[in-house]
């Protein structure tokens, strides 16, 4: 072996180095990423076909004569392109191509830095480098300040607070689906604007985030532009702009001076108290021990408070049958915007704890009275979500509340339901397909109507062959129902029939069960369990882990 080939075998290959240069101001260079630049041999940057490179204009005044440069020009950006690969293939090639140019410098020995602007792992260029060589030479990362944190810097306005969650968003996503991720979400970026503007802003508005969203078009670099993000137009908006949801929590606590209306509204009324307690018991809202606790409300609107200066609302938020994983997007945002959470105190438990909001809980029979509550809050400009389990328009809160909206007083109050998923919807769910075809949904409690129209209604859906889903079946103080039920129901059924039994279905004492209609048993079903009934139709079958799955199929014999 010849001295240049052993020189070259006991050569040490170089470092790579992914460096973050900050959101465009070079004076929010980190001291590590000045120095990585300072040792480099190679100091790479991509740029679109134009050649200018926004991260070579940052570190321009750190770069040496003897820098080795390679600029990685990007062979198509928002053009199309006749690469047989498409858009995605032309990128692969470039990257490939890109990644062997550096292996190159590493291979002889030479340190090559990669430099981006902000954060080389956020949404950053550098990260493509990284895949294809940092399991092949030493590499380090050099973190920067992300466009995220510059933009909330120069609002002067907190991005979250406490246990608010931030969500990142890229604008490229459907319209849809930022709509539903910005409903659900306390705080929210939204990166890579530019085109995709329009279908942020219109994902903002139906998310109901428009008047809170900001605008910051490139943070700390020259032309800098900060505002309200309704306030822009669509045709003025770069590549670098982010929109920004900042922190519900740090917008509740801005004095009422420095807040305007919404800052007024944040507030409490001096005259409702905070909370609304009572006695917390297990059972469904009809089934409660004891008298209807006392439950505070909020004194009439003044004189002033005409309906027509209504600002506040009431959203009668479902909250499907268990905890956080049953709610829908929609229902989260609501909650998370609410000023006062009011409602049955085991239903608000399931809701986190946000700071600046009120919760007002109750006892779980005085429905009208948490209504009413609700309505006089909003009536002074809250925003109020009345927390429902399951479906609020199912035996639920909704009725009660569109009941006391409807008295003149209230009238002028804006009031809206959204849906959850119903007890019904997943017991069925965890069966299998119970409901898959026509079904008629029943409370045999007899609280509320008497029990010769529920057994009349009963028998009329036995006889149409209808699947049943039964609610509030039982609890400590009506035993006897689920019996009568199932003798009835045997009048018209096999004895054979599934019967699903679905009790706390998605909470930590889940139990879904099936059992033929002649073996229902009622001393094993309580306030907590969903009966569904199947009708003549009605399937099951055994899973490979010996679990029944229970089916209604979709097609009716005829005659």
């Amino acid at each position: 072996m010849s001295v240049p080939e052993q020189q070259s075998a006991a050569r040490i290959p170089g470092r790579l180095y992914g460096v973050g240069l900050g959101p465009g101001d070079p004076s929010l260079m980190t001291v590590r990423a000045v120095e990585v630049i300072a040792e480099a041999d190679v100091v790479a940057y991509h740029s679109a076909r134009h050649g200018r490179s926004i991260a070579r204009a940052i570190a321009a005044k750190h770069l040496r004569a003897d820098h080795i440069e390679e600029a990685l020009v990007y062979p198509v950006t928002t053009e199309s392109t006749d690469h047989p690969g498409g858009y995605r293939g032309a990128l692969d090639d470039f990257y490939e191509e890109a990644a062997a140019r550096l292996a190159a410098h590493l291979d002889a020995g030479r340190t090559v830095a990669v430099i981006s602007e902000g954060d080389p792992l956020f949404y950053g260029s550098y990260q493509h480098m990284h895949k294809r060589l940092a399991h092949r030479y030493p590499t380090e990362v050099v973190p920067g300040v992300t466009s995220i944190n510059a933009a909330a810097a120069r609002l002067g306005r907190p991005l979250v607070e406490a246990d608010e969650v931030l969500t990142v968003l890229p604008g490229t996503l459907p319209e849809e689906e930022l709509t539903a991720r910005l409903a659900a979400t306390d705080s929210a970026v939204v990166m890579k604007l530019g085109r995709t503007f329009p279908a942020v802003r219109r994902a903002m508005e139906r998310a109901g985030r428009l008047p809170e969203a900001c605008y910051v078009e490139r943070a700390t670099m020259a032309g800098e532009r900060t505002g309200a993000l309704a306030d822009v137009e669509a045709g003025s908006v770069p590549y670098f702009a982010v929109a920004v949801v900042p922190s519900r929590v740090a917008e509740r606590d801005v004095p009422e001076s420095a807040s305007g209306a919404r800052g007024q509204a944040a507030h409490a009324p001096e005259d409702v108290p905070e909370n609304v307690s009572g006695n917390v018991s297990g059972s469904a809202p009809e089934e409660a021990s004891g008298a209807p606790v006392e439950t505070a409300h909020a004194p009439d609107a003044a004189a002033g408070d005409a309906p027509g200066a209504v600002s506040g609302e009431v959203v009668v938020v479902g909250t499907g049958p268990a905890g956080p994983l049953w709610l829908t997007p929609e229902s989260r945002g609501a909650l998370a915007a609410a000023d006062d959470l009011v409602g049955y105190t085991t239903y608000l438990d399931r809701v986190p704890h946000r700071p600046g909001q009120l919760r007002h809980g109750s006892d779980n029979k005085v429905e009208s009275e948490r209504a009413e509550l609700a309505l006089d809050l909003a009536r002074r400009g809250r925003r109020v979500a009345v927390v429902s389990g399951g479906d609020p328009g199912v035996f639920a809160m909704a009725t009660a509340v569109l009941e006391v909206a409807a008295e003149e007083r209230y009238r002028a109050v804006p009031v809206r339901v959204l849906p959850g998923v119903t007890a019904a919807n997943a017991a069925a769910a965890k069966a299998g397909a119970p409901l898959g075809h026509d079904y008629a949904v029943l409370s045999l409690s007899d609280r509320l109507k008497p029990w010769e129209v529920i057994a009349e209604r009963l028998r009329a859906a036995a006889a149409a062959d209808l699947v049943l889903a039964l609610y509030n079946p039982g609890s400590r103080s009506r035993t006897w129902q689920v019996g009568k039920a199932r003798d009835l129901l045997l009048e018209h059924r096999s004895p054979d029939t599934p019967v699903v039994l679905g009790r706390d279905v998605g909470g930590p004492e889940e139990s879904v069960r099936t059992v033929r209609l002649a073996d229902l048993d009622p001393a094993e079903v309580d306030m907590r369990t969903i009966l569904l009934i199947g009708s003549s139709q009605t399937r099951t079958a055994p899973r490979a882990d010996g679990t029944p799955s229970v089916w209604t199929p979709r097609r009716y014999p005829e005659g």
